[in-house]
């Protein structure tokens, strides 16, 4: 959450920021730090209708019922037609389009994950009028030399906002290791809400 919104996404108080999945453990990172980094920013969520009331009490502001809605519909009506800076998907190919319609004049879309396919066809056009950025991510391939510089400046930022109270992991449940297989069926059934822990005997 840290490395897409603020050191690729690049957010700056007073932006707009759509972050799709509000249930997930990267997600709800992300709409916390945002409200403690960036109190300006408005904040649009997507989050199925089981997950809205619970993302509209971590204070987000516009919470999209992505079952029901079209997001890119609902940024546009919200803003005005100006759309939203960054954005921080996991979809890949699906929302493409959209996320390209919901971004306004020197957008940054941020993907980091590819659920519904990893190939869309892209408008050009769009891009280059409105100057939007489209950005991959993945951590795991980064050179350690990267990823050191990377937690070095989470840990100077972010992990103060641990110790003061103002941000607080999610944690749906946690589950003893032999329950592994429970918890991969809990994670692919989109039920939980947070983060789901296995816990080792030691």
């Amino acid at each position: 959450a840290w490395l897409n919104i603020f050191r690729l996404g690049r957010l700056v108080d007073g932006e707009r920021v759509l972050i799709h999945g509000g249930g997930g453990g990267v997600n709800t990172a992300a709409v916390q730090l945002v409200g403690a980094l960036c109190p300006e920013s408005a904040r649009f969520v997507t989050a199925s209708p089981g997950k809205i009331d619970r993302v509209r009490a971590l204070g987000v502001e516009h919470v999209i019922d992505y079952r029901s809605e079209d997001f890119a519909a609902v940024v546009k009506e919200t803003t005005d037609g100006h759309g939203v800076d960054v954005i921080l998907d996991h979809i890949g190919a699906d929302y493409l389009a959209p996320n390209m319609k919901s971004l306004a004049v020197n957008g940054r879309l941020v993907v980091i994950g590819v659920t519904s396919g990893i190939k869309a066809p892209v408008n050009l056009a769009l891009m280059m009028v409105k100057r939007q950025q489209i950005l991959g991510s993945v951590l795991r391939s980064r050179p350690v030399d990267e990823k050191t510089t990377i937690i070095t400046d989470f840990s100077q930022r972010v992990l103060p906002l641990f110790a003061d109270g103002r941000i607080a992991p999610r944690i749906d449940q946690i589950l003893p290791l032999h329950d592994a297989a429970k918890a991969h069926e809990l994670m692919e059934s989109a039920g939980h809400f947070g983060k789901i822990i296995l816990a080792v005997d030691r």
